[in-house]
């Protein structure tokens, strides 16, 4: 469906909806309930999830003080709880870090900033259809996709896509050369990102950079740990030998002191 019918059909009612003056559709629309689940897994298979909370993770490394969530019911159109959609990565400046149930975009005060969508067999056909005019129809500034091990997207497609909103249509980000590495520059993460193996990677242009897994952090604070300690007891060591060598000093200066007046004693008492 074209993201121009998308944006003619649910979303514009819901704000016609929103703003009419019907007391009883106003108390229909406040009773309405909106299901944090939609009864679907997260993810089909372990190279989908962890490549989803690999994404989760670096992003809010990268932004901590942004709204990342994986997974969660997203509701453009206030009083429709069939009008939804669940991106496996959102991400959005300016809300927050609060935990919430669902994304209701007319609490929010707008669409997500970034939407990522991992490649599953089950899910890449919307992906690359349906999801993409629907969120360009909702007005999400970038829309990524990813295949993490290449084998579920078309041939010859690539397996990182990043889509820019411009004019209302989605306009493919180009591939640019960094350190050797082909990248796509997120504007809105203010970030370079590359497949790496089956995950993705992101790059501070800022710094140069790569943003660290969290296993990396873990086993970058580990080493770190283990250096204090090996330091600790290196200085602790040094610490004990300068005492033993200090109390040995003041042991042999103690004695020389005692036999030098053992002898001045010895001299007093041989003279006549």
């Amino acid at each position: 469906m074209p993201a121009s019918r998308l944006a003619r059909g649910a979303l514009p009612r819901a704000q016609a909806a929103a703003s009419a003056p019907s007391n009883t559709h106003a108390a229909r629309v406040q009773d309405v309930f909106y299901p944090s689940s939609d009864g679907k897994p997260m993810a089909d298979n372990m190279w989908q999830s962890r490549a989803i909370l690999n994404a989760v993770g670096d992003i809010e490394a990268a932004h901590p003080e942004a709204l990342v969530a994986a997974d969660i019911l997203i509701y453009p159109e206030k009083g429709n709880k069939d009008n939804k959609i669940a991106p496996d990565v959102l991400m959005a400046f300016g809300l927050g870090t609060e935990s919430r149930s669902v994304y209701k975009v007319w609490e929010e005060g707008k669409p997500p900033d970034w939407v990522l969508e991992v490649a599953s067999p089950s899910t890449e056909s919307k992906d690359r259809g349906h999801k993409r005019d629907y969120y360009a129809a909702m007005g999400v500034p970038e829309y990524w996709l990813f295949d993490p091990k290449g084998d579920v997207y078309p041939r010859k497609t690539p397996r990182l896509q990043g889509l820019r909103l411009v004019d209302g249509e989605y306009r493919p980000l180009s591939t640019r050369l960094v350190d050797g590495k082909r990248m796509l520059r997120s504007k809105v993460l203010g970030l370079d990102v590359r497949a790496d193996g089956e995950l993705l990677r992101f790059r501070d242009p800022a710094t140069g950079r790569d943003i660290l897994h969290r296993p990396e952090v873990q086993a970058v604070a580990e080493q770190a740990m283990a250096a204090a300690v090996r330091a600790e007891g290196r200085a602790n060591e040094e610490a004990a030998r300068a005492n033993r060598e200090a109390a040995a000093r003041a042991a042999a200066e103690a004695r020389v002191a005692e036999l030098e007046a053992a002898a001045a004693r010895s001299g007093i008492d041989r003279q006549p």
